[in-house]
């Protein structure tokens, strides 16, 4: 994470920040460094404030058998392309600090006296004056980084090898429905509406239960707060099954299913919502998990949306974590690390949501007035009434067969068209009335039967008189 500082009258205070989720692959670590810086530095541009110097925190727990001193080593080269992409943007970095299991070691102060190799431990959580303070004024102690995390990362159970077979079920029937164009508007409303089915029920066994309201955050704080937590959680994955989550994790891979879904931002529905999202995350297991991405992203826009920018930032992490290039997480998490107002998505997605049901509402009325099963009456002369109706002409377009090129208006001496469709018998050169040309197999009796020309132009033909 990088902090801005600014100084006004010798007095220090924070600025903007900006957080981005550690790469696992250091390759990735130049261009998260830049990326982040600029993001920081030209955002707080943009607000007209330009930050002095800046802190950056590197907070990462230590792996299976590594030390937290070890943690530090491998940071180090973070640190340091972080520095040197401040500095390029005339912005120097005053601290950069490593955090790891509850200890920090200073990248920038060579003095083993105040920064000691084996780090500086840290206070307990909640023991600092400032966590008193905040107690004392009602606000929430919301917990770890790493029990944020706890409730978004995929299953790691027996049950994981359930929902993976269950993913890999479904993919054979909807990947292919998804990819087609015709069937593609009908997976998307299957989707929404098996969503809008689950967050009911959600929304129905938190009333039953006589749990909380709001955004799905447990109203407890502390270490009670977090067992809250785990237990809704658990709620939530008995009441969601294996095949509905992998529906829903597939249809969201859609763009236009998945904006559709982030209508549910707000009120009652943002609740029930945001419970799916991170259920939806904790399903993404195996090698789907470059599939979070979504439901992760939905998760960080509806927490941002009701006011939890803590959760908001560590699901969007985690989203460009499943998938770096993945564009929605991308703009949210910069807008919200930049400290824009979630208001002006709110209302796209509102004007969206009122546009699409205006839509409907007309097509709604079209169809009422003149449905498919409309017949309307056709005589030889064309559709009976006032000829200047668009929708008879349709009709009356729709109920006659084609005319062949070498129809018989094309010729002197045959009807004028928009007569009956029976052909007049062609005369003989003594005027005797001559058969007809016989039909091609298929073709209909009435003006779609090929005239033939003269016999003496190509030829008599077998059939021909």
């Amino acid at each position: 994470m990088l902090a801005a500082l600014h100084d006004r009258d010798g007095r220090g205070r924070f600025g903007g920040r900006a957080r981005l989720g550690i790469p696992g692959n250091a390759d990735d670590w130049a261009s998260v460094a830049r990326q982040l810086t600029e993001g920081l530095v030209k955002g707080s541009e943009r607000r007209g404030v330009v930050p002095e110097s800046i802190v950056a925190f590197l907070c990462q727990d230590p792996k299976d058998g590594e030390s937290a001193r070890e943690v530090m080593e491998r940071l180090r080269p973070l640190a340091q392309l972080l520095r040197t992409a401040c500095g390029a943007l005339d912005v120097p970095v005053i601290e950069a600090l490593c955090i790891s299991d509850g200890r920090f070691w200073s990248y920038c102060c060579p003095s083993a006296q105040c920064c000691p190799s084996d780090g500086t431990p840290m206070g307990l959580p909640g023991t600092s004056v400032l966590a008193a303070a905040a107690t004392y004024a009602g606000l929430q102690i919301r917990g770890s980084l790493r029990e944020f995390r706890a409730r978004l990362i995929p299953w790691e159970t027996a049950a994981a090898l359930e929902q993976e077979s269950a993913l890999n079920a479904v993919s054979m029937a909807l990947i292919p429905r998804i990819l087609d164009d015709q069937s593609r508007t009908a997976v998307a409303m299957e989707t929404l509406g098996l969503a809008h089915r689950v967050m009911r029920r959600f929304a129905e066994s938190t009333s039953a239960a006589g749990g909380p309201g709001g955004p799905g955050v447990p109203a407890v704080s502390g270490a009670a707060g977090v067992s809250v937590a785990l237990s809704a959680d658990l709620r939530d994955d008995e009441l969601l099954r294996h095949d509905e989550a992998a529906t829903l994790i597939l249809g969201l891979q859609d763009r236009t299913t998945r904006d559709r879904a982030a209508e549910w931002m707000e009120g009652d529905e943002a609740g029930p919502a945001l419970r799916l999202w991170r259920a939806l995350a904790r399903r993404c297991v195996g090698p789907y998990g470059e599939h979070a991405a979504a439901p992760l992203t939905l998760v960080g826009w509806v927490a941002w949306s009701s006011g939890d920018e803590l959760e908001a930032r560590e699901a969007l992490a985690m989203a460009l974590g499943a998938d770096p290039g993945y564009l929605f997480a991308r703009l949210l998490h910069q807008a919200c690390n930049e400290g824009l107002d979630p208001e002006s998505i709110r209302r796209c997605l509102r004007k969206e949501r009122v546009d699409r049901a205006d839509a409907e509402v007309i097509t709604s009325s079209e169809s009422s007035a003149f449905p498919e099963s409309t017949s309307f009456p056709v005589d030889a002369d064309g559709p009976s009434g006032p000829a200047s109706t668009p929708s008879t002409r349709v009709a009356s377009r729709r109920r006659r067969k084609p005319r062949s090129t070498g129809s018989v208006a094309s010729r002197p001496g045959s009807r004028p068209a928009g007569t009956a469709g029976t052909r007049r018998p062609r005369s003989t050169a003594d005027g005797s009335a001559a058969p007809e040309a016989p039909t091609r197999a298929g073709d209909g009796t009435g003006g779609g039967t090929r005239s033939r020309r003269g016999a003496g132009r190509h030829g008599t033909k077998q059939g021909d008189t």
